[in-house]
C-alpha cells in the first residue's frame, strides 16, 4: 500500500475491495477481451456495479468524489490483473472530472446515472459552430479509449465564434455527446492495449445543448479539493497508472513462470539462476521507486488541493514529472521481465508478451510522452514556457 493521505471512509474501501475482486476477472478474461479488442458485457457490467468508471463525479451525483490517489490506485490495481481494463477505468474516471465543469443540468444528464460510463478525447479536433441552445458539432477523434462501453463522449472541439482570445488563440469548448449519436470506425488494430477499442469517433452536424458544453480552461464550476487538483496532471497520472500496474503484472507473470521454467541444457529453474535473481531485484527497485515518486506528488498537491485555492507550478511539475518517470520505468521493468521469460514469452499465448506489448502502447500516449522531459526541464531551469495544460 503506498504512502498517501487515505481516509478511511466506508464508500473508498469499497472502491478498493471491487478493484481487487475486478483485478481477478480482469486477469481471467484478458486474453478473449484482446482477441475481442473490447472488454466483455460481463466486465463492464462488474465496472458498472463498482462505482469506479465515475468516482471523480461530485458527491451531489451519488459518486464517490474519491480522493486521486484512491482512485488511481484502484486503476492500478485493476491493470495489474490486466493493462486494458485499468486503462479503460483510468480513462473513465478521468473523464468523470469533468461533471464539475458542467452545469448541473448536464452533469446529471451525463452523470447522474450510477453506472453511467464516460470516455473522451481532450484534443480540439472538431468544430463547434454556435446555434440558439447550443453549438452544432462536426468532426473526427482518434484514440477514443472506452468508446464501445461509454454512454457519453467528451469531445475537445474549437469553437467557430469568429472571436478567440484577446491572444487571437481560438476558443476550445468541449462537448459532451451520446455516443449512439457518434460513427465509431474500427480504427483500432494495435500491436498493444488492444481491449480498449480505442477507435475513431466521428460526429455529423450534432446538436449539443449548452448544458453539454464545457471551458476546461475556465475552471470548475465546484470548489472542492477533488476540482482544485490539476486536471491535466490527474490525466497524465490515469495514463502511469495503468502503466504501474501492468509493471507488477508483470513480474507477477515472471515469477509464476521462473518457478518451474528450466531452460534447454540446464537443470536449474529459471528462478534459481543469479542472472534472474539480480534481474528481479533490480526491476524490483526501480517499480517501488517510481512507485513512491508516484504517490508522493500526487499527496503533496492533494494537500495543497486541501488548504489553497490553486495547486502551484512546482507541484504542477512534479506530477507530470512522476507520471512520466512511472510508465517510463514501468515499460522499462516490463522490457526486463519480458527478457527473462526467454522463448515462452513470445507467444501470443503468454502473458508476458501482451504486458510487453500493452506497456510499449501506453508510452506513446502524449502525456506520458518525452516531449514531457523538455517541458518540466524548461520549468526547472527558469525559462519561458506555456503551462495553461499542465
Amino acid at each position: 500500500m503506498p504512502h498517501t493521505l487515505h481516509e478511511t471512509d466506508a464508500n473508498q474501501g469499497s472502491l478498493r475491495e471491487a478493484a481487487d475482486r475486478i483485478r481477478l476477472q480482469a486477469q481471467a478474461a484478458a486474453a478473449d477481451s484482446e482477441r475481442e479488442r473490447r472488454l466483455s458485457p460481463e466486465l463492464i457490467d462488474a465496472l458498472r456495479d463498482s462505482g469506479l468508471m465515475r468516482c471523480g463525479a461530485p458527491e451531489t451525483l451519488g459518486a464517490a468524489q474519491a480522493p486521486p490517489a484512491v482512485s488511481l490506485e484502484c486503476a492500478e490495481t485493476i491493470a495489474r490483473g490486466d493493462a486494458a481494463t485499468g486503462w479503460c477505468v483510468s480513462i473513465a474516471l478521468t473523464s468523470s472530472l469533468l461533471a464539475a465543469y458542467l452545469p448541473e443540468k448536464g452533469a446529471a444528464e451525463t452523470f447522474g446515472d450510477p453506472r453511467a460510463i464516460a470516455a473522451g478525447v481532450w484534443a480540439p479536433r472538431a468544430k463547434a459552430r454556435p446555434v440558439d441552445g447550443g453549438v452544432v458539432v462536426s468532426g473526427r477523434w482518434s484514440f477514443c479509449s472506452g468508446i464501445t462501453h461509454a454512454d457519453y463522449f467528451f469531445g475537445g472541439c474549437v469553437l467557430d465564434d469568429g472571436r478567440g482570445d484577446k491572444d487571437g488563440a481560438p476558443t476550445l469548448r468541449a462537448v459532451g455527446i451520446p455516443a449512439e449519436q457518434l460513427r465509431i470506425l474500427d480504427t483500432w488494430h494495435t500491436s498493444g492495449l488492444r481491449a480498449t477499442g480505442s477507435h475513431d469517433a466521428v460526429a455529423e452536424e450534432v446538436f449539443v445543448p449548452d448544458h453539454r458544453v464545457l471551458a476546461l480552461d475556465g475552471g470548475p464550476l465546484i470548489d472542492a479539493p477533488l476540482y482544485r487538483f490539476p486536471i491535466y496532471g490527474y490525466f497524465a497520472l490515469s495514463i502511469a497508472a495503468a502503466a504501474l500496474g501492468n509493471a507488477r503484472g508483470a513480474i507477477d507473470d515472471l515469477m509464476d513462470l521462473a518457478g518451474h521454467k528450466v531452460a534447454t541444457g540446464s537443470r536449474r529453474t529459471l528462478a534459481e539462476k543469479a542472472t534472474t535473481q539480480a534481474a528481479v531485484g533490480q526491476a524490483e527497485a526501480a517499480l517501488r521507486a517510481a512507485r513512491a515518486f508516484f504517490y508522493s506528488a500526487i499527496d503533496d498537491a492533494w494537500q495543497a488541493a486541501c488548504t489553497a485555492e490553486t495547486v502551484g507550478l512546482d507541484l504542477r511539475t512534479g506530477l507530470r514529472l512522476a507520471a512520466a518517470h512511472a510508465a517510463r520505468t514501468s515499460a522499462e521493468v516490463v522490457r526486463a521481465m519480458y527478457d527473462l521469460g526467454g522463448g515462452s514469452a513470445v507467444y501470443e499465448s503468454s502473458p508476458l508478451q501482451r504486458r510487453f506489448r500493452d506497456a510499449t502502447t501506453a508510452t506513446a500516449h502524449l502525456q506520458v510522452s518525452p516531449a514531457t522531459w523538455e517541458t518540466t526541464g524548461r520549468i526547472l531551469l527558469g525559462l519561458p514556457t506555456h503551462v495553461a495544460q499542465l
